[in-house]
């Protein structure tokens, strides 16, 4: 019997099927699926979508959402996305203006929502970073700036996840950060916008990848030049 490695299988078929009028979503880089995956509660994410576009998050491929944004955490937001959103969602709880107490139960709503995880964003404290993974059940997701970060003592304090977002630099980040927590240890990183910068965070350790997509404006201004486009050859 031959003996075939995965470099001489034959890659298979993968048929698609779409509809009319849900043919237009954004889609994440095909790349992004040689990442490993990360398991959540029987769910394997390799891709996440960044963004809190109700539209995008309706009408996108990812396997997950990661919500955060530059405002302090509403529930109302929370409540708005996770009714729209078909796969699992990880949201924003604060970390800079937002701390403390507020968070703990900002972060409790988002669980009773159906949150699959919370996001704390780098200027959190390890002391919240505790008291906040010892109050959920869900994983909490701390942020990774830069390598002068306390790494360890987040890891120490109770984030399940670390979430590595070192903008141009962040492929290195993430090898830095591989190198002190291990290779077991799950990695999300911002995989940037070309496949060859995705690829590069993947082989550096990341084991998901969010992926920030066009805002509803711009997709639209795309779209309606088209329509300008066929009209103007219409009436020529």
């Amino acid at each position: 019997m031959e003996n075939f490695d995965n470099s001489e299988r034959k890659k298979k078929f993968v048929p698609s099927i779409e509809t009319e009028l849900r043919r237009r979503q954004v889609s994440v880089p095909e790349v992004t699926y040689r990442a490993s995956g990360i398991n959540f509660m029987g769910k394997r994410i390799k891709s996440l979508l960044f963004t809190n576009d109700i539209p995008i998050i309706v009408n996108n491929n990812a396997q997950a959402i990661m919500s955060v944004y530059p405002f302090t955490p509403q529930l109302k937001i929370v409540s708005a996305i996770m009714e729209v959103a078909s796969v699992p969602v990880f949201v924003g709880i604060g970390g800079g203006t937002t701390s403390g107490l507020r968070v703990v139960n900002i972060g409790l709503q988002a669980e009773l929502m159906g949150a699959a995880g919370v996001v704390v964003n780098a200027p959190m404290t390890n002391d919240n970073i505790k008291v906040i993974s010892r109050a959920l059940d869900i994983a909490v997701i701390a942020t990774v700036i830069t390598k002068y970060d306390d790494i360890e003592g987040k890891v120490d304090a109770g984030a399940r996840i670390l979430n590595i977002a070192g903008g141009k630099k962040t492929a290195e980040l993430v090898k830095y950060t591989r190198h002190i927590v291990g290779d077991e240890f799950p990695i999300i990183a911002t995989g940037g916008h070309t496949d060859e910068h995705i690829l590069e965070t993947i082989d550096a350790g990341a084991n998901a990848i969010t992926y920030t997509p066009a805002s509803s404006a711009e997709i639209f201004s795309e779209v309606m030049e088209k329509y300008r486009l066929n009209m103007k050859e219409k009436e020529q």
